[in-house]
């Protein structure tokens, strides 16, 4: 591996959990001369880990005005939730008529880390049991794209704590039929909810609506 390829893989790792932990909200500007004096490297490796984010819909590239992180519209988020729903349920799925009814991924700790971070963890626990790749990798970039949307929102319903506690309780009791029911409940919550959801989003970008 290059020099050029090593940096760049490191600063498509870095943005990508920067993306993950809610350092950068969903419409705000990534600037590539800021991150290659952050990390101390040139044009080429930082362009190339941008474009490699852009490809997977982390990013946006909106021409002459710049990188973006998505601001999704009522339509693009509603049919992200759908689909994250439907990769999940799929899974579950997939788990079950294995009869994988013992070993499961170490459950999160519910009390020692943040809502939004849990909730990743636990969704890519779901899609990573089912050893499907394709599954996987789509259920990951859509687990992906709404991380940081759930990290602005993390304060939206005042039961998200109990809610993902629920959830992870079933995954850890392998008791697939509550886990696909909370599943759909959680999903549909927020897709009810979605024209909140995007004006609270457009609040935090500072962008108008």
């Amino acid at each position: 591996m290059t020099e050029i390829q090593s940096k760049s893989a490191l600063l498509y790792r870095e943005v990508r959990r920067a993306l993950r932990s809610g350092r950068y909200v969903p419409g705000e500007r990534i600037d590539p001369a800021t991150l290659a004096e952050a990390f101390h490297a040139s044009p080429t490796p930082v362009r190339f880990a941008l474009y490699r984010l852009v490809g997977e819909g982390l990013i946006t590239d909106h021409g002459r005005s710049g990188l973006y992180v998505p601001l999704p519209t009522e339509l693009a988020l509603r049919d992200l939730y759908d689909w994250m729903r439907r990769l999940l349920l799929m899974a579950c799925d997939i788990r079950g008529e294995a009869g994988h009814a013992g070993a499961v991924d170490p459950q999160p700790d519910v009390d020692g880390d943040d809502i939004a971070s849990l909730t990743w963890q636990l969704f890519d626990a779901i899609a990573r049991a089912a050893d499907q790749r394709s599954l996987y990798l789509a259920a990951k970039q859509a687990n992906d794209r709404l991380a940081p949307i759930r990290q602005v929102g993390q304060g939206f319903f005042d039961d998200a704590r109990e809610e993902i506690a629920m959830l992870t309780e079933h995954w850890a009791r392998q008791d697939m039929d509550s886990l696909r029911s909370g599943l759909d409940a959680y999903h549909e919550r927020r897709r009810q909810l979605v024209p909140e959801i995007v004006a609270m989003l457009g609040d935090a970008s500072g962008l108008p609506h």
